[in-house]
């Protein structure tokens, strides 16, 4: 017998008659998403461009938090993951979020101090 999946997201707050009309739903969600990052990409605001959170651009924080929304949404929605039991999701959802966030932390760390032994030391720009 075959296991029925929920036709909702957003946790139940839009409800869907059939698997076709939630996939839809879903697609017209992440498509939003995505042209949300692409005029943004586009435009590129002054006031996101020119500000920075944690030595990095505002505008870089909006696309990694939206990309990280999408793949979450994902693998919560195509991948079933909302029918499983939670300690499987918690593994397989917020250990890679985890390892982004860690990863984000070691780039921006080494990436401050090769530009300060560059524009500190004695070592000059040379490419």
């Amino acid at each position: 017998m075959a296991h029925a999946h929920k036709l909702e997201i957003f946790r139940g707050l839009v409800k869907f008659k059939s698997n076709t009309q939630k996939i839809w739903g879903v697609l017209i969600f992440l498509s939003i998403i995505t042209a949300i990052e692409v005029a943004l990409g586009i435009a590129k605001p002054e006031f996101l461009t020119h500000n920075y959170v944690l030595g990095m651009k505002i505008l870089n924080w909006i696309f990694i938090i939206l990309t990280l929304v999408k793949a979450y949404y994902i693998t919560w929605d195509f991948m079933h993951m909302r029918d499983e039991k939670s300690s499987l999701r918690r593994a397989v959802v917020w250990t890679p979020i985890f390892l982004v966030f860690y990863l984000l932390f070691i780039l921006l760390v080494e990436a401050d101090y090769i530009y300060e032994v560059y524009h500190d030391g004695f070592i000059t720009w040379n490419f």
